[in-house]
């Protein structure tokens, strides 16, 4: 506990709960009942909820692909990858057993349901009533993505939750060993559990796929206290439980309100001089339109979900994009005058429905794309963001060597978490009144990296075009809501990253194709910033030949620690004199440094690999040629000699209706580097009431 968090030892596979230290009892024989039906509604949070679930029913069912996939033989090595995938997906807990009739098998799935708010907290009128609504749409989304990976290997699978089902769910809970039937009757017509009583939905995928079956849970299982408090055997300790049950809900897990706050980011923006730029600037529109070459614009439309876990994924994230547009109802909620209200409200329902961190600012006209994906011009039509961020899971990307197989589910699970949280928040908003959308991953009108910095979430890092949180580092995905509904601005932060990542080069050493620069940071576009080589960056990520993706930046930061009472004493001391001993720094940042190298923090946790390495080609799912397999590399060269930066101004940027492939040269985008000013160069021009470059132009439609 002193160099590590306290779940190092303990596989994904197991989850949470120290489920393996309850009593079992083989003999036991469920009372025949079943969950019951959603009850009608109208609370507009479950009526949101419930217009979720339709997005997702669709894929409950579907057709195995016509080839069954060379999985392990090994019973464990598949049940560990089935309930692996479920935990990182964010069950409470998982099980299996036998159908009581039939040949197949049943994985149970637990969902917890969201922390209660507080009585005087606004969101809890919203949430009242809408817990169970909230937790079973979790369930559904779960529940699909898990059935769709195992079509994807080949076998039958369906997905079933309460009211889209004909199994026996309750019973099906009890026989897997994640649920108990109690005398005393509840919500869930009498099923509870040890560590999360009747606070919970279930939710099933029955399959034909073989699996290894769990024992029922004895009747009177229950954890001892030592292991709950404790969190035996590196579950999640009742400690850490109660650490965030003791803050209040608006304020999240992590003391974001201990953070030092500032009128302007660390880093320098020019807000009158950053271009809107269209979205076919961004890289990966330019893949897909044919700007890096035929390789790329034929691996961009898989190269996140070439592995079948991902694949589950992928319907569950597109249905909701036809659907992040909607008309506000016509009355606004008199309830909703008060911005600070509001804002306490809306962000304990962020955190209620899954979010990890939650801020608020105003968006300014520069965060805005100034064309859509099709060309169209965008005018800016909300002010206010709630920027929302996702974990992308510490103990899978433990496992991971941040471009392997498993690196594109990485993203696309947060990307998927963040558009339902943001999309439901959004569509609840609407039935209130106030015009909302969510800018998600699939469809954002907004560029959320300046969104994130204002909201106080982060401060940009030397990873470049990635906002670095104090407490989860720089692993997260961002969601944003823009809406009209009143609320109250969050501040920038400080806690010292420009001078942490001015001193520490480790994502600029580690990645695989130079992507990081290693020098100064540069005024871009009216942004000071390390900025990345965003074409070599992309480039790679869409054709990364040996896995899916790549995150070896967010891998391997010294800052992509746990800091909560289960992380280890070293992090969470660090953080502590991070954030409030600013002065210990130039002595305490070079020993954090090369002691995050000399303790091995960046390789490969095997204890927390739990899926196969496989691929999807052409519709069938195969070993894959090679996987990359990569630890850290501390003797490696920081000269950054051999890789120059290029760099594409907005004045090199294709213009928003471009017919055709804009061919990039990265040649020439290195040349460009001597357009570049220094943050004293600018401010100097500044001072001078000189106009910003010429490059900061974009270039004119067509």
């Amino acid at each position: 506990m002193l160099l590590r968090d306290r779940g190092y030892r303990r596989p994904v596979q197991l989850g949470p709960h120290p489920l393996e230290h309850l009593a079992r009892d083989a003999g036991l024989k469920p009372e025949p009942c079943d969950v019951p039906p959603p009850a009608a509604t109208d609370n507009p949070l479950a009526l949101a909820a419930r217009e979720y679930v339709s997005y997702y029913a669709p894929f409950a069912r579907g057709e195995p692909v016509p080839e069954q996939a060379p999985v392990s033989a090994d019973l464990q090595v598949r049940t560990d990858e089935i309930k692996g995938a479920a935990y990182y997906f964010d069950a409470a807990q998982v099980g299996v057993c036998r159908q009581p009739t039939g040949s197949g098998f049943a994985i149970m799935l637990l969902v917890a349901w969201g922390r209660e708010i507080e009585p005087d907290n606004l969101a809890s009128t919203w949430t009242k009533g809408a817990e169970d609504e909230i937790a079973r749409m979790r369930a559904a989304e779960i529940a699909c993505a898990i059935a769709g990976h195992i079509r994807a290997l080949g076998y039958e699978a369906t997905a079933h939750w309460a009211g889209a089902s004909e199994e026996k769910l309750t019973e099906l809970a009890v026989l897997a060993g994640v649920a108990q039937q109690s005398s005393a009757g509840t919500p869930h017509n009498k099923l509870t559990n040890p560590f999360l009583g009747n606070r919970f939905e279930v939710a099933a995928i029955t399959t034909q796929y073989e699996l290894l079956t769990d024992t029922p849970l004895a009747r009177d299982a229950a954890p001892g206290r030592l292991h709950y408090w404790f969190g035996i055997n590196g579950a999640t300790s009742g400690r850490a439980i109660n650490q965030r049950a003791r803050r209040a809900s608006h304020l999240g897990a992590y003391p974001m309100e201990r953070v030092k706050r500032v009128d302007r980011p660390t880093t320098l923006i020019l807000d009158d001089e950053v271009p809107r730029v269209p979205k076919r600037a961004e890289f990966f529109m330019r893949a897909r339109s044919g700007d890096l070459g035929a390789k790329a614009q034929r691996e961009v439309a898989r190269f996140a979900f070439k592995h079948p876990i991902t694949h589950g994924l992928m319907p569950v994230l597109r249905s909701m994009v036809p659907h992040q547009d909607g008309e506000a109802a016509a009355i606004e909620d008199p309830r909703l005058s008060d911005p600070t209200e509001n804002s306490k409200a809306i962000k304990s329902l962020a955190y209620h429905m899954g979010a990890d961190l939650v801020g608020i600012c105003e968006v300014p006209r520069y965060a805005w794309y100034s064309h859509d994906q099709n060309g169209a011009e965008i005018q800016p039509y909300h002010r206010y963001a709630v920027v929302m961020l996702i974990d992308q899971g510490y103990d899978t990307m433990e496992g991971a060597s941040g471009d392997d197989w498993i690196s594109g589910c990485q993203s696309m699970r947060g990307y998927v978490r963040g558009a339902q949280i943001a999309g439901m928040m959004a569509s609840f908003l609407r039935r209130l009144g106030y015009s909302a959308r969510p800018q998600t991953n699939a469809d954002s009108h907004v560029l959320q990296i300046p969104l994130v910095l204002l909201a106080g979430l982060g401060e940009l890092s030397r990873i470049g075009e990635l906002v670095l949180n104090p407490f989860l580092g720089p692993r997260s995905k961002s969601v944003v809501l823009t809406t009209d509904l009143p609320l109250v601005a969050d501040r920038p932060i400080d806690f010292g990253l420009q001078y942490f990542c001015s001193r520490c080069n480790k994502c600029a050493r580690e990645c695989p194709v130079n992507a990081i620069p290693l020098g100064d940071k540069v005024m871009f576009n009216g942004y000071e910033i390390w900025k990345p080589d965003v074409e070599r960056c992309t480039r790679y990520r869409v054709t990364n030949p040996k896995g899916s993706a790549c995150g070896r930046c967010m891998k391997t930061c010294p800052l992509n620690k746990v800091v909560n009472a289960d992380g280890s004493l070293l992090h969470r001391v660090g953080t502590w004199l991070g954030l409030h001993a600013r002065w210990l720094k130039p002595l305490i940042v070079p020993i954090a440094v090369r002691l995050d190298d000399a303790l091995g923090f960046g390789r490969r946790n095997p204890v927390k690999r739990w899926w196969q390495d496989l691929e999807i080609v052409n519709g069938r799912t195969v070993k894959p040629g090679a996987t990359n397999e990569r630890d850290i590399d501390p003797g490696a060269d920081v000269s950054g000699n051999k890789s120059p930066v290029g760099y594409y101004h907005a004045s090199d940027m294709p213009p928003a209706n471009a017919p055709g492939p804009v061919p990039v040269n990265h040649k020439a985008a290195i040349q460009r580097a001597g357009l570049l000013e220094t943050v004293a160069e600018a401010r100097a021009r500044r001072q001078r009431s000189d106009p910003p470059p010429a490059h900061y132009i974009p270039a004119k439609n067509l």
